[in-house]
């Protein structure tokens, strides 16, 4: 390939790049995506995106190409990118193993052998550290000036992307642990092992809307939504809702309305997340065959997100103990989901909640009440004592 004809193709390469980032939300996604772009327009090994973390004043990458432990964390001002990280200079290393800044440890645990390193800092827009790019190995020579300039380039261009995404990450994460409080407070009333219950009823719900084939991003807002299906329950008296016998026919009618109750909570919402959950609040107990309340909607008049809760939510309720009913073995309850195909279940559902049913017994398991619906939220409320 000709000068020319390289420099051609790697601006091809950085103009893809400048595209393909900034749609990406998703922080995890974003990192790993910059990562394979720099190492194909560098023709090199591994690219590693390092963000610094300021509560630590660490420097972690949950991306190393190429490489089996996915997170590494660096102290700031240690190591190669720790010193570009505080010093905001571009490093270019020929010889990793005679610069001492290098750190072998990581070589010896993968078996690697590092040779040559092109480490570059990335700054925001207010000219702040937000973190480090690092390449290794070029294909058949050193780094050169041409990388760095191009390194630095993608590095300005991916620092907005980054923290767009941190940004979105963190309002994500407001939303799901308000979602998630709302739920714990409709079912703290009736229930002492809230937590499990909720994560049951999140992960078993996403485990079949992907049984389903359903992308992956519905799949998700499933996982999040499902958990405020009973959130209508906060309208029902204590006397109904913590009764330890069989409710009369009045009683029912009244315990009924805690769907109602639940879409009214939530209609009329402008988040996506509140919209699906309005429709599983107020139609999860909907029936295949038209038997179910309240509004008796018969078939695909049920919204799939309602029909896919409706038998996480009762392969969980026949598994648990409850005041009124004693904990069921889950075959009996897969049983009785299998039964009921066709009248109070879509066969549909039935038939992906039987595809992950080995997935949904392991996690049946877990009964660790500090587990949460929502990956990283508790770590993150313990860390700031919310």
């Amino acid at each position: 390939m000709t000068r020319a004809e390289e420099l051609e193709n790697r601006l091809r390469l950085l103009v893809n790049f400048g595209g393909a980032v900034s749609k990406e939300t998703n922080l995890s996604k974003l990192l790993e995506l910059i990562a394979e772009q720099v190492k194909t327009i560098l023709s090199c090994d591994r690219c590693s995106v390092f963000i610094l973390d300021r509560h630590t004043n660490e420097l972690w990458s949950k991306v190393a190409l190429g490489m089996q432990h996915t997170e590494i964390r660096v102290p700031f001002g240690k190591g190669i990118v720790g010193h570009v990280a505080s010093t905001g200079q571009t490093l270019n290393i020929t010889d990793a193993y005679q610069d001492q800044r290098f750190t072998h440890d990581i070589d010896r645990v993968t078996g690697y052998r590092t040779r040559t390193i092109l480490a570059v800092p990335m700054k925001n827009v207010g000219g702040h550290i937000i973190g480090v790019f690092e390449a290794m190995n070029k294909a058949g020579s050193p780094f050169d000036v041409d990388d760095e300039g191009i390194l630095q380039l993608i590095s300005s261009l991916a620092a907005s992307a980054i923290e767009n995404a941190q940004l979105y990450e963190s309002l994500s994460k407001s939303q799901l642990e308000t979602i998630y409080r709302l739920a714990v407070t409709a079912e703290y009333r009736d229930q002492q092992d809230t937590a499990i219950h909720l994560r049951h009823i999140s992960e078993y719900s996403a485990m079949i809307a992907q049984g389903m084939g359903i992308p992956e991003r519905e799949v998700e807002s499933i996982r999040y939504a499902s958990p405020l299906h009973d959130i209508g329950k906060v309208g029902i008296s204590d006397a109904i809702l913590l009764k330890p016998g069989r409710l009369t026919a009045e009683e029912f009618e009244e315990m009924k309305k805690h769907t109602v109750y639940g879409a009214k909570i939530l209609c009329n919402a402008e988040s996506s997340l509140l919209q699906i959950a309005c429709k599983i609040a107020g139609s999860h107990h909907e029936k295949f065959d038209g038997g179910g309340y309240p509004a008796r909607l018969k078939g695909e008049q049920i919204p799939l997100y309602a029909r896919i809760v409706s038998v996480a939510d009762v392969f969980d309720a026949l598994c648990m103990p409850r005041v009124y009913k004693p904990k069921w073995d889950a075959t009996k309850a897969r049983e009785y989901i299998r039964e009921e195909s066709g009248k109070s279940f879509d066969p549909a559902v039935v038939e992906a909640f039987e595809s992950v049913y080995g997935e949904i017994v392991k996690l049946q398991a877990v009964t660790d009440g500090k587990s949460t619906i929502i990956p990283g939220i508790t770590k993150e409320m313990n860390r700031h004592n919310i």
